[in-house]
């Protein structure tokens, strides 16, 4: 019996209506979501308890800055059931160093204007006394997973910090969800942009490459991801800065002027040009969203591998200041670097093919190219390629801590996840910017949430631990922590850990 294509016509184009709505239905759910978290709620949070944390601990991201350049390059404990501080720092740097730095910076002065820059330059420096917080908490209540591995982070600390493992799980849901799966295809969308650009390689070709360079690797687990993290991340940072400081000091007589309009735009002093809404409440939401998805700090995504680590000293405070010193290179550096880079060509000013303001990548690699030609093009692709590989690894390695504190890191659990992971990077290659940044916003800004009442509530240990590190270190000794000197502390603490 034959079918006429009137006949088959009628329900493809029905389940495409119903697709369609659908789709809507959730865009808007999501951006409602979206509204009441980072206008009500998590843009307060995050610069409040960052400034609170910035000065009960008396601005310790300035006053120990050298502590933080010190500990980084410090020789590995001889434990082996930790990485060493600098692989952690390498892995937390791979997430942090990503689309955000690249991408994210482009899509903030879009929206925000170059005022947005700066917002994310106060939302690093509040930052980096957060990320010290989350870190050395998520030292002090780490344990062992069945291989004897250190693992730790805002699950384990809100489980056996606040003694309430539910909430706990429910971080742990929210980690998976955001940094093994949305996230992901944050960067698998930021990727399948720039080779497109560059290379004309179809979307969903590059999907499909990176999903399957992604399996290679994540199926050799955290220490698989920790080596080759530590291998990328140097070089690719260090490529990408000597890129831009290359564009800076060629164009040095023009920095000042970017840095002005950044300083201007922030204040709502001059109006924002392209397709950016201008204005101060503009830059300000723009650039603190955009700032906490670079460089992460609060987000309780670093603290999973920062628990990983051995400390050296052995002190929980000691990747605290590894760790903070992660948000200054992410920031501080590397998306100064890219927003310069956009001021100074004019990109954010301009238009594609067809009249469109230009948007995410594409923005960042029409500023590259105004100085280098096509080169700058291509260079962009590449380092977004390895940027956004780098963070796809690190995320999963953090969505896999949150399946151990779930009990749920056996084979078949873990094959699972990485399968859902695979197709997620598929799937992001080939959504638009907005759909797939919304997303990201919504499950990174729950997770979030609960960390940062975390924070608050666990912030007279985290002034414990600083104050007895820095104790130890002015009276010119090497910080140790043994549980059994802090008895008050130690419900919840693995003893054996730090005995």
């Amino acid at each position: 019996m034959s079918i006429s294509s009137a006949e088959t016509a009628a329900p493809t184009g029905a389940l495409n209506q119903i697709t369609a709505s659908a789709l809507d239905w959730t865009n808007t759910i999501v951006n409602q979501m979206n509204g009441i978290l980072w206008g009500y709620l998590l843009m307060y949070l995050l610069l409040g308890i960052g400034a609170y944390l910035t000065l009960r601990l008396r601005f310790i991201q300035i006053v120990n800055f050298k502590e933080q350049i010190r500990l980084t390059m410090v020789a590995r404990s001889a434990d082996d059931a930790g990485i060493s501080p600098f692989q952690a720092l390498a892995v937390s740097l791979a997430s942090r160093i990503g689309t955000g730095n690249l991408a994210g910076v482009a899509v903030a002065i879009s929206l925000g204007g170059p005022g947005a820059i700066f917002w994310m330059w106060i939302v690093a420096l509040l930052g980096m006394a957060t990320s010290f917080a989350e870190a050395a908490l998520a030292q002090l209540y780490k344990t062992r997973d069945d291989s004897g591995h250190y693992r730790g982070g805002p699950a384990f600390y809100i489980a056996r910090g606040l003694n309430m493992p539910w909430l706990g799980a429910l971080s742990s849901v929210f980690l998976i969800f955001a940094f093994g799966l949305v996230v992901n295809a944050v960067q698998s969308n930021s990727i399948a942009q720039a080779m497109h650009r560059a290379f004309e390689v179809p979307e969903i070709l590059s999907g499909v490459l990176l999903a399957a360079a992604t399996g290679l690797v994540i199926f050799g687990g955290i220490r698989a991801i920790t080596r080759v993290a530590s291998l990328l991340v140097p070089f690719m940072a260090g490529a990408y800065i000597l890129v831009a400081l290359y564009v800076l000091l060629t164009n040095a007589a023009d920095v000042p002027g970017a840095l002005v309009q950044i300083v201007k735009g922030a204040f709502g002093l001059q109006e924002a040009a392209g397709g950016a809404a201008g204005g101060m409440t503009a830059a300000l939401l723009n650039g603190v969203k955009r700032g906490l998805f670079s460089n992460e700090a609060g987000m309780g995504s670093a603290p999973n591998i920062a628990a990983a680590a051995t400390p050296v000293p052995h002190h929980p405070a000691s990747q605290g200041f590894v760790q903070a010193f992660g948000v200054f290179i992410d920031t501080i550096l590397v998306c100064t670097a890219t927003a310069v880079m956009i001021i100074l060509s004019g990109a954010d000013k301009m238009v594609d093919a067809d009249g469109n303001t230009l948007e995410g990548i594409a923005m960042t690699q029409q500023a590259a190219a105004a100085f280098l030609g096509p080169f700058g093009t291509y260079f962009i692709a590449i380092a977004v390629l390895l940027f956004a590989f780098t963070t796809i690894i690190a995320c999963y390695g953090y969505a896999e801590s949150g399946m151990v504190f779930l009990k749920k890191d056996g084979p078949k659990a873990l094959g699972l996840l990485r399968v859902f992971l695979l197709l997620f990077l598929i799937w992001g290659a080939v959504q638009s910017v907005g759909v797939v940044f919304n997303a990201a916003d919504m499950s990174i800004g729950l997770m979030a949430l609960l960390n940062l009442v975390a924070l608050a509530l666990l912030s007279p240990v985290v002034i414990r631990l600083a104050r007895d590190y820095q104790a130890q270190r002015k009276a010119g000794q090497t910080p140790s922590f043994h549980i059994t000197d802090h008895p008050d502390l130690a419900k919840g603490v693995d003893a054996q850990i730090w005995k």
